[in-house]
């Protein structure tokens, strides 16, 4: 099991879309995906068409002490999924707790799934630090940084650099991270410039270039991946090479311990 973790240091940036399609695209890459929601917006679940009505989750089943495996669906496109669930405001600050005084929580649960070594388990965190992105980080051996193709979500990326020399590089079993590029308009001057800055700075870590298509907000509104709704899609095509560099980075990784 590899676990996956998709952040981004400012909301807005389509981070959840980016994990949910990536998951599908993963999926479809031959491996089996578990993808869970540690945001408590709880919106990873309408990527995926679930029952909207559904409240448990993550949240729910770690306070009453209930089997993640009980609250995990199958997807139409094959990807399991964990939702983060609906709480009140009461239990969601009592599972934050939780969280704080468990720092190993995510890893432990995801251990007792008893997932295979070619499974890959995607994180959805909130936006900016949070005790959420703090277990994803702790947890990741893989962190993808989603950016806009702006200045404002450029400046934010020195914050997201020092939160993984923080959470992820000092641990044995870190493998990379790298990032995703979303919503790329070719057609805007700013965008180029500021996705040719990136591709400066971080060189082969821009491993993903999600153009801006407008079949990704479609195939939500249908509750499906981009993949499923239009095949030959910009987007679809983006997703699944992003996909295809992130199956061979945890490959290679495998094949380095080994």
């Amino acid at each position: 099991m590899k676990i996956v973790a998709v952040v981004s240091a400012k909301g807005g940036v389509g981070k959840t879309t980016v994990t949910a399609n990536l998951s599908t695209a993963l999926g479809y890459g031959g491996h089996t995906v578990l993808t869970v929601d540690l945001d408590p917006q709880n919106a990873l679940r309408f990527h995926f068409g679930l029952d909207p009505q559904n409240i448990s989750g993550t949240a729910r089943a770690s306070l009453g002490g209930t089997d993640w495996r009980e609250t995990c669906f199958r997807s139409a496109s094959g990807v399991y999924v964990l939702p983060y669930g609906s709480v009140n405001e009461d239990d969601r600050h009592a599972f934050e707790d939780q969280l704080e005084a468990q720092p190993g929580w995510l890893g432990s649960h995801l251990a007792t799934l008893g997932l295979g070594d070619d499974a890959i388990v995607m994180l959805d965190t909130p936006p900016g630090p949070s005790i959420y992105m703090k277990q994803a980080l702790s947890a990741a051996h893989l962190v993808l940084i989603v950016s806009l193709p702006d200045a404002a979500s450029y400046a934010t990326l020195p914050l997201m650099e020092g939160l993984i020399q923080t959470y992820c590089t000092p641990r044995a079993d870190f493998i990379d991270h790298a990032y995703v590029i979303n919503q790329v308009d070719s057609s805007r001057q700013l965008a180029k410039d500021v996705t040719h800055v990136m591709r400066a700075n971080f060189g082969d870590r821009v491993v993903g270039l999600i153009h801006l298509d407008p079949a990704v907000s479609e195939a939500l509104a249908f509750d499906k991946s981009v993949l499923d709704y239009a095949a030959h899609s910009q987007a679809t095509l983006d997703f699944v090479d992003c996909a295809r560099w992130v199956s061979t980075r945890l490959q290679q990784a495998g094949n380095e311990v080994r």
